[in-house]
């Protein structure tokens, strides 16, 4: 569906809102996606607006919202009200209140043994984000993993205790190592959260393709920092490091830290900061994609781009969305990239 055939309806506790802008933007990786959008300043009257539940749907006949959040801030003015509400991202960083925003893990009450999928339900129960953010469809890594050393103590968020055991699990049974990822998806009634691992770009569908003189408006480039010092971690204890002299030279010293723990050598975690870091130099470019579709692809997808120049052709994984929603139509912004899988997204994610 192109952006002319939308009619986009943003809801207030489930009561539709007539709006005179909006703006959608999610920032990829674990960052809080939020909406920003304009009402008359009266239509709300004396109702109370805070923590009310937000969503978006990009048609009215559609089922499931492209957002759902919860109203942080509002500022009136003489004319209109402005509104910013966050997904659930949004409250695994910051709590919604500050006596919410951090759990304490200590020895008698933690989340040792347990994999990902089964501790992060009770780490939303013990932050008192369990009615804002659900698990019915959770799952768990690739592969698995229980042991977290040294195990996870003290006051912290949950963001922060699901990147440190995220950072401890690598999938290697395919071409390239890939990391787990995890991301929100909409029932139509929640907020759920999902375990997945990062796309495939060359094996995954492909769910919509972007050529320049159809359906691309514009494209801008974005050089990411390359890892030039790569530790890998290994099994039991032992340890790898790998550094590029002349990457440093031209790309400065940017350090990447992981865990793999299949590796029970130095040589072999060496050698795998040597694959990532070989990874990284021939894929260091993100590209921002204004389009006149795609409203509806969602993080993780691959897209395909068809250009004449074979440097930028090829099959992309989407990482950010922002749409602009005016009276005037729709502007789509993708954010795309063929980054393989480092982790260096979790240690460096443009949290709010």
């Amino acid at each position: 569906m192109s952006s002319i055939d939308l009619l986009p309806k943003i809801q207030i506790a489930g009561r539709a809102v007539d709006y005179t802008e909006a703006s959608y933007a999610h920032p990829g990786g674990m960052g809080a996606a939020t909406l920003s959008f304009k009402i008359s300043a009266t239509a709300q009257g004396n109702r109370r607006l805070w923590n009310e539940e937000v969503t978006l749907y990009l048609h009215e006949s559609d089922a499931t919202p492209i957002f759902r959040g919860w109203i942080k801030r509002s500022n009136p003015t003489f004319n209109d009200l402005s509104i910013i509400a966050e997904d659930g991202f949004g409250y695994m960083i910051k709590g919604g209140e500050a006596e919410k925003a951090k759990i304490v893990l200590d020895n008698e009450d933690n989340i040792d043994g347990l994999t990902l999928g089964a501790a992060i339900p009770l780490l939303l129960k013990k932050a008192k984000l369990d009615d804002k953010i659900k698990t019915d469809f959770i799952g768990d890594t690739s592969p698995t993993t229980k042991s977290i050393s040294p195990p996870i103590r003290g006051v912290t968020t949950v963001l922060d205790v699901i990147k440190t055991m995220l950072a401890k699990v690598i999938n290697t049974s395919g071409t390239l190592p890939r990391p787990n990822i995890i991301r929100l998806i909409d029932d139509g009634v929640n907020s759920q959260l999902v375990i997945e691992l990062e796309s495939d770009l060359e094996t995954d569908q492909i769910q919509m393709s972007f050529s320049d003189n159809i359906n691309i408006i514009d494209l801008n480039i974005t050089e990411r920092k390359i890892p030039t010092l790569i530790v890998v971690n290994g099994r039991g204890g032992v340890k790898g490091t790998f550094t590029h002299d002349t990457a440093i030279a031209a790309f400065d010293r940017n350090y990447l830290e992981l865990t793999n723990e299949n590796l029970e050598s130095p040589a072999d975690c060496k050698n795998f900061a040597i694959k990532i870091f070989e990874a990284n130099l021939t894929n260091q470019y993100e590209y921002g994609l204004k389009v006149s579709e795609g409203a509806y692809l969602e993080q993780n997808d691959v897209v395909r781009i068809k250009t004449d120049n074979k440097d930028y052709s090829g099959n992309y994984r989407i990482i950010g969305k922002k749409i602009n929603l005016g009276p005037n139509g729709f502007d789509i912004g993708l954010s795309i990239n063929k980054k393989p899988p480092t982790l260096a997204e979790y240690f460096n994610s443009r949290d709010n």
